[in-house]
This record gives structure tokens, C-alpha cells and sequence, in this order.
């Protein structure tokens, strides 16, 4: 390997690393790979949603807080009522596990008998 192309490699390593930094650089959320600048995007507006409504004085202040409290309980209910039903699936699925493990016993047990 020649230095020219020892140069050449760094010098790509370099670009490649950089890219990388730019696209996680300041990053909070999750950022998607496959499209990272729309990703990018996304996390910028909800991080600066707020700011943005009031730079602008898209709403006022009173709606914004009405809105809030009549939709906070709404979203608090929503999410008691996920995590409910994510805790109901996942007995589901442990109690058909255990009807699987008990319905391969009683088939290896008849053909066993057989």
C-alpha cells in the first residue's frame, strides 16, 4: 500500500465518520437510518413545538392550557387502558404457551400408547 493510498483511505474513514457525527449529532429521539433527514426533521419540531406556536402566536396561551386540561385525563385514561391491555396480552400469550406445552404432552402420550 502506497502513502497516496493509505491518504486516500484516511481521508474516507475521515468523510465516513463525519457523516455519521452529522446525522447523530444532538440527537434525542429516535432517528431512522433508512430515512434520517425526515427523522431528523421530526425530532427537531417536537422538541421545539412549543417555542415554535409561540414565536409565531399561532394560538394563545389560555387555549393552549385549555387544551390541556380538557385532554390530559383523556390521555392519561388511554395510556392506563394500553398498558392494561399490553399486561392481559402478555398473560395470554404465557397461557397459551403453557396449553402448547400441555397439548404436545398429550399427543407424544398417544402416540406413545399407539
Amino acid at each position: 500500500m502506497t502513502w497516496l493510498e493509505f491518504l486516500a483511505l484516511i481521508l474516507l474513514v475521515g468523510i465516513l465518520f463525519f457523516l455519521i457525527y452529522y446525522y447523530f449529532r444532538g440527537a434525542k429521539g429516535d432517528i431512522s437510518l433508512r430515512k434520517p433527514m425526515e427523522s431528523r426533521i421530526d425530532e427537531y419540531l417536537d422538541r421545539r413545538f412549543e417555542s415554535i406556536i409561540q414565536e409565531y402566536s399561532l394560538v394563545r396561551t389560555s387555549q393552549i392550557q385549555g387544551f390541556k386540561e380538557l385532554n390530559t385525563p383523556l390521555l392519561d385514561e388511554s395510556e392506563a387502558r394500553a398498558h392494561a391491555l399490553e399486561k392481559a396480552e402478555a398473560d395470554l400469550s404465557g397461557t397459551l404457551d403453557d396449553l402448547d406445552r400441555r397439548l404436545d404432552a398429550l399427543e407424544h402420550g398417544v402416540a406413545g400408547t399407539k
